[in-house]
């Protein structure tokens, strides 16, 4: 009985997330997409995904809590990373299921693995777990792009040259137009490359 109510505690947190909103994870300094002043928040999972994820990870390899939430961040190109506060209490749901079973390893950190009831679980539902990381590839394949160190250094060189050169002096006309061909042909190049 108190299994079925721990289980239930579990899974009614999971639905509302840490702060009592969906399934929770940070986004970079923001726990929601902007879209507006109204915009309502936007899940990465939708209820119960999240399970299927941490469960598809620890059957391919058995992982401590951090190394899950660094497999997920890397699957979206560090675009989104869910919280402990998330991971650990899925964790605990799916061992209470009998879906993941905590093994010996090293100093006191739990190591999950996958049980025969779990890998039964995913078989059963092998394709929405293969659309959820099929959805996760290509949130993954976008940010990429995003979120490449190259393009990261190349934009904060290309704000520090020009707050540089607007803070120095007041510009002359001809500067002014100098500035603003180069940006104009530095963005003509990106969109034909």
């Amino acid at each position: 009985m108190f299994g079925r109510l721990k289980a239930h505690h579990h899974e009614r947190h999971m639905r509302r997330g840490p702060e009592g909103h969906g399934l929770g994870g940070r986004r970079h300094g923001r726990d929601h997409d902007q879209d507006g002043p109204h915009s309502r928040r936007k899940r990465m999972f939708e209820q119960g995904e999240l399970r299927f994820v941490i469960l598809k990870l620890i059957a391919d390899k058995p992982a401590h809590g951090y190394e899950l939430i660094k497999a997920i961040e890397d699957s979206f190109g560090g675009a989104y990373s869910p919280s402990p506060g998330v991971v650990y209490p899925t964790l605990a749901l799916l061992e209470d299921m009998g879906f993941a079973d905590v093994i010996p390893g090293e100093g006191s950190k739990k190591l999950y693995t996958i049980t025969q009831a779990g890998r039964d679980h995913l078989a059963e539902n092998a394709g929405p777990v293969e659309g959820i990381f099929a959805r996760m590839s290509e949130s993954g394949r976008h940010a990429r792009g995003r979120m490449d160190p190259r393009i990261k250094r190349a934009i904060a060189n290309f704000r520090t040259a020009l707050d540089l050169k607007l803070s120095a002096a007041p510009l002359t006309d001809s500067q002014i137009d100098a500035i603003a061909e180069a940006i104009d042909r530095a963005a003509g190049e990106i969109e034909r490359g």
